[in-house]
């Protein structure tokens, strides 16, 4: 019971605990597994396999929370490196995640990157402007806190009619990483609400 109860600790926190769909909790958000002995299995210490397989099912099922939140039509992966530490990529990360405006912004296929600056400024974590780099998947739309001398809005408003939206933000200024995902605020989520 040990074994897999630091297991699901750790696991939580890269996987479960990195998902936004409104940023609500809900009352009966829970995560339970039962470490029985009924299987008769014997885990003594981290077996790779078993660490790597339950890693797995639970990031599968986190992703799955996000697609199928109220109304999504996209799924987001936010990727914030260079920061100061990784709690404050985090804090970066979901700034963005949990922005009404860049989750509108997305559900239009709107390459709005000024909302992305907007929510690390908004975020409280340390950010420098000026050492901002921003893509959208493989395009980079902004450099050091200015467009991008190549990037081209048609680029981008293509790049947002993808089903999977990749947001990678480096802030520039440390070491400090992290990834979290989330969806697309449209319509049917108020229908829905």
């Amino acid at each position: 019971q040990s074994v897999l109860q630091q297991m699901i600790s750790s696991f939580t926190d890269q996987t479960f605990n990195c998902i936004t769909v409104d940023s609500d909790t809900s009352t009966s958000d829970t995560l339970l597994a039962v470490a029985t002995g009924a299987s008769g299995i014997a885990i003594a210490g981290a077996d790779k396999e078993f660490s790597d397989a339950l890693k797995s099912v639970m990031l599968e099922l986190a992703h799955l929370v996000v697609r199928d939140g109220e109304g999504a039509t996209k799924f987001v992966e936010i990727n914030v490196s260079g920061a100061a530490n990784d709690a404050d990529a985090k804090t970066h990360a979901m700034a963005i995640a949990n922005s009404p405006l860049i989750k509108t912004a997305i559900a239009g296929e709107d390459p709005n990157w000024g909302r992305v600056v907007m929510a690390i400024g908004k975020s409280g974590a340390a950010a420098d402007r000026d050492r901002l780099s921003i893509s959208f998947g493989d395009i980079l739309v902004a450099k050091e806190g200015w467009v991008a001398d190549d990037y081209r809005e048609g680029d981008g408003a293509n790049y947002m009619q993808n089903d999977h939206i990749v947001l990678n933000v480096d802030v520039g200024i440390g070491d400090g990483n992290s990834t979290v995902w989330t969806c697309d605020l449209t319509h049917g989520y108020i229908e829905i609400n």
